[in-house]
């Protein structure tokens, strides 16, 4: 059954106002549970961020290779005052992952509390090496049991939720996990490639295998790397001198530090020059 206008508007101001937690004034029907996960722009909240069928899991910001992740579940109608049931299950129709690969879900019965209209799946999320060339998915599916049918298969996007994309309609039982490890060069990156190919820059040309050094060397995220407020001139330029010394020692030691292109990793204070693109040629 198609969502209900007044119960869509009914279920954001719930949200806006901060009433989460209590019961949903003019709401009828069977009680049911449904995905409330929402995320958005960074400069939004919950009280502006639209309600998704989605979320991304992005391991390159994530720390250590296994992550829990919670995905919110509401209930619709009044609360109780006693534990609540309800059940998620794998939807294969939308899941490329693999089970005991690329996650665990210990179990497919979880909680709405007493006293409450929240509850959260937990699933456990691995990083594995075909995330950085592909997106697998996970779906998670909403099954009725003894306590709860699934609200709204049909939910309408909520006016006033515009920090973000806007799906317009969708199952609101269903939510699909995308997992992927891609790596781009990000938002501070001081380094550039010069005419030729040439490495240039305190950093030169952005690799992963660059940036994992550098994030192993100095305990850092990749989230570290998204502005100046984490990652100042100053810290720019201890990692371009840091690392060059590292480099240039490991050198001396007949052990250099290649890309993958075979060429010699790169910072400001190296004594060498570096092409994208053309291998280094021994000299020990």
């Amino acid at each position: 059954m198609k969502t209900n206008y007044l119960s869509t508007i009914l279920v954001g101001l719930a949200f806006v106002t901060g009433s989460c937690e209590r019961e949903l004034m003019g709401y009828e029907g069977e009680e049911g549970v449904y995905f409330a996960v929402q995320h958005g722009a960074s400069y939004g909240t919950e009280a502006t961020w639209p309600y998704q069928p989605y979320s991304n899991v992005e391991f390159i910001r994530e720390t250590g290779d296994v992550v829990t992740k919670q995905f919110k579940v509401m209930a619709t109608g009044a609360v109780k005052e006693y534990d609540r049931p309800f059940r998620v299950v794998i939807n294969p129709d939308s899941t490329t992952a693999q089970r005991a690969v690329d996650y665990e879900l210990a179990d497919e019965e979880f909680v709405i509390p007493a006293n409450s209209s929240v509850g959260y799946v937990s699933i456990v999320l691995k990083r594995t090496p075909e995330l950085q060339n592909s997106i697998k998915k996970i779906g998670l599916k909403l099954v009725a049991n003894a306590f709860f049918t699934c609200a709204f298969p049909e939910w309408d996007a909520v006016p006033g939720f515009s920090s973000g994309t806007i799906v317009p309609a969708f199952d609101a039982s269903l939510h699909t996990i995308n997992m992927n490890d891609f790596i781009v060069q990000p938002p501070v990156w001081t380094g550039s490639i010069q005419a030729g190919g040439r490495e240039a820059g305190m950093w030169g040309a952005f690799s992963r295998k660059k940036l994992e050094m550098i994030c192993a060397r100095f305990n850092l995220t990749y989230n570290d790397f998204l502005s100046t407020t984490t990652m100042p001139m100053v810290l720019q330029g201890l990692i371009a001198t840091t690392m060059s010394n590292d480099l240039i020692e490991l050198y001396n030691q007949h052990t250099p530090v290649l890309e993958e292109d075979g060429r010699l990793m790169f910072f400001w204070e190296c004594p060498w020059t570096s092409y994208i693109g053309v291998p280094w040629v021994p000299e020990f």
